[in-house]
């Protein structure tokens, strides 16, 4: 029985170090998105999932933000390569697509069915997911903008979601952080959305199982 119990606990001493690496590895989170993603026209540093993920780790977070976006993307193409660019092992999605099904004026019905799908599929996997939300522009019209604009908090509510209302508050129609295209955000820009979706992003954290720095130990 002693040598029982001493082999119980060397094996158990063996596994506290692989149990506390696991601890303290970063939580590996997926930007699945479009150009405002991608980071057009900025330096890789400069993208949103970049500046997002130095945010967190100034505030104490262990994360990893893995850039999935692509320039011209569309809810539909985003669904095509759901997959491939939500590989195995990811902890979490944030999920910002629609802004060029509106800029096309495409049905506000096929961009709801695409982002549904990828929500479904994700939390088939297991995948939670961190919605960000988009607004139509005022020159496609009421109905057209009621329809798109209802897409967001409606599958929020649909599947429990963390939504952030809309990506590009404080960025839409502001010149200081839009580039020359009107519709892009400078380097300045995407700092302003990632002081905006900042506490979306830590809720989500704390659904993921990451407490806010400060209150860990308390």
């Amino acid at each position: 029985m002693l040598l029982f119990a001493a082999a119980t606990l060397v094996g158990a001493a063996g596994l506290l170090p692989r149990a506390a690496r696991a601890d303290d590895s970063p939580l590996k989170l997926v930007a699945l998105g479009d150009s405002l993603t991608a980071g057009y026209r900025l330096p890789a540093d400069a993208a949103f999932p970049a500046v997002l993920e130095r945010a967190l780790k100034a505030k104490g977070y262990k994360v990893e933000i893995a850039n999935a976006g692509v320039s011209g993307d569309t809810s539909t193409g985003g669904l095509d390569r759901l997959d491939w660019s939500v590989p195995d092992g990811t902890q979490g999605v944030i999920l910002e697509l629609g802004a060029n099904d509106m800029l096309r004026g495409t049905d506000p019905a096929v961009t709801r069915k695409a982002l549904d799908t990828i929500i479904a599929r994700l939390k088939e996997r297991n995948i939670p997911v961190l919605l960000a939300g988009m607004l139509a522009a005022p020159n496609l019209g009421t109905e057209y903008r009621a329809r798109f604009d209802a897409i967001y908090p409606d599958l929020a509510k649909t599947y429990g979601l963390v939504l952030y209302p809309f990506f590009l508050d404080g960025v839409a129609g502001q010149r200081v952080n839009t580039m020359d295209d009107g519709l892009h955000p400078t380097a300045k820009g995407v700092e302003r959305v990632v002081e905006g979706i900042l506490p979306a992003v830590e809720t989500f954290l704390g659904r993921l199982g990451q407490q806010k720095p400060e209150q860990k130990g308390q």
